[in-house]
């Protein structure tokens, strides 16, 4: 498969194992650094790649360090980069990852040129062959949001299948635009939190009934509840995998790239559920978003070892 995924590209400076969390006027000590290739829509298109897809990756970055770096890393994953447009009027954007094993991380980013790509990058020229088209942050990407149900439009007039993940609002303001382009979008991936706020609704199978509009497969991640989706007017449940999690950096962005190869080759919900619930799960074996990324091999190891039987 032939996978584009346009969206910001940022690396993650992650501070790890704190005993307090950080408040303002005070200081905390932490055990260890990395820095790593951070983004939701990169660690998504690693992890595509890492399951042996061929992937393009559309972004904005400055001409800088922090650009190199990440273009550099995309580059050996077996990523093509050449649409990576370098500004020398723009910084790379970065992310300050604060987490503690076993529990959630908190975020800092500024945004520089993750909030610069616009619809006009995306072009019936640029998306020309290719398979599939996955967006990632949409309230981060400020530019392209107001151009984005265009952009999806024209994926699917072009026969592109389409994904997308919102990402948190850091303006909690969740309007009503994110919705209003779902009918333009075949699988969309919010998080337990995103799906609230986006909806109203505490229950997550209730929120997924809200959203339904009888073309766009909402995939909702859980955490450590798993992933619930609604279809054909039935719920479905699939469990997270059993896992002590040293990172949770970009595991839903894991869990997206296998649900993505999973369901562009044509596995049950249930199954494509359960591929992406193993990628998302053993990417917390290692820090980072990109790690501990697994390949389909390692997948249908797991899958099989747990089961005793995988498609």
């Amino acid at each position: 498969m032939k996978i584009l995924v346009a969206g910001e590209l940022n690396p993650d400076l992650i501070l790890q194992g704190y005993e307090i969390f950080p408040t303002p006027g005070k200081e905390i000590l932490v055990d260890d650094l990395n820095l790593t290739m951070g983004s939701a829509s990169a660690i998504c298109a690693m992890g595509l790649a890492r399951l042996g897809n061929r992937v393009s990756f559309l972004a904005k970055v400055g001409k800088d360090p922090w650009g190199e770096f990440c273009t550099g890393i995309l580059k050996e994953g077996g990523i093509d980069t050449s649409r990576v447009i370098r500004d020398e009027n723009l910084k790379t954007g970065l992310t300050v990852s604060v987490s503690a094993p076993g529990k959630d991380r908190a975020l800092v980013t500024y945004l520089g040129a993750i909030s610069e790509l616009e619809g006009g990058d995306i072009t019936d020229e640029v998306l020309s062959g290719f398979d599939h088209l996955h967006i990632s942050s949409f309230f981060l990407q400020r530019k392209l949001r107001r151009d984005v149900r265009s952009v999806f439009a024209l994926a699917r007039r072009l026969g592109l299948s389409t994904s997308l993940d919102p990402g948190y609002d850091p303006s909690e303001r969740w309007e009503n635009d994110l919705v209003e382009i779902l009918p333009e979008v075949h699988v969309f991936f919010p998080n337990e939190v995103e799906l609230s706020a986006i909806t109203g609704e505490q229950q997550p199978a209730e929120a997924l009934r809200k959203l339904s509009n009888g073309r766009t497969l909402t995939v909702a991640k859980l955490g450590g509840n798993g992933c619930m989706a609604f279809d054909g007017g039935e719920i479905v449940e699939v469990p997270a995998i059993p896992v002590k999690p040293i990172d949770t950096t970009g595991a839903g962005d894991s869990f997206n790239a296998g649900f993505i190869h999973a369901w562009l080759r044509k596995f049950s919900l249930r199954d494509a559920m359960r591929f992406a619930s193993v990628c998302g799960g053993l990417s917390t074996q290692g820090v980072g978003g990109t790690s501990a990324q697994a390949t389909e091999g390692q997948v249908r190891t797991y899958l099989n070892s747990s089961t005793g039987s995988f498609r």
